[in-house]
């Protein structure tokens, strides 16, 4: 079951927690058992699987990457966004999530994000919801 819904971001850099559109995505399929894989089809945009109790881990991470990833550092890409590509290379553009029990099986403090790196933007997430064989 392909599933596909959209984000709107409001910032440059961000990172939204989807993880309540994600459980009922899972919630509604009525897979009891199987994987959830995320993906997000944008070449500056990722999606991971961080802690979602504190905001200040969101805030660490957009901090550090900003660091190692500055937005202008004398980059040849015409467009002017090589940053962005690089950071959503670093992330990733899928995670997979278990399902069990009808629900993604995730720790106590985890949460999904869809990160943002050259917005505000209307973005695209997708989910592949897969049951396990009978």
């Amino acid at each position: 079951m392909l599933i596909k819904f959209t984000v709107d971001t409001s910032k440059h850099t961000q990172m939204l927690n989807i993880t309540d559109r994600v459980k009922k995505a899972v919630a509604d399929s009525g897979v009891r058992s199987g994987v959830c894989t995320v993906f997000i089809p944008h070449t500056t945009a990722a999606v991971t699987i961080n802690e979602n109790a504190d905001p200040d881990v969101v805030r660490d991470i957009t901090a550090e990457l900003d660091k190692i990833v500055p937005w202008d550092d004398g980059y040849r890409h015409s467009e002017g966004n090589s940053a962005a590509h690089l950071k959503a290379s670093m992330i990733g553009f899928s995670e997979q999530i278990i399902i069990e029990d009808g629900r993604p099986v995730l720790g106590i403090w985890q949460g999904v994000y869809f990160c943002e790196f050259d917005g505000p933007r209307t973005r695209n997430v997708y989910l592949k919801i897969t049951a396990d064989p009978a």
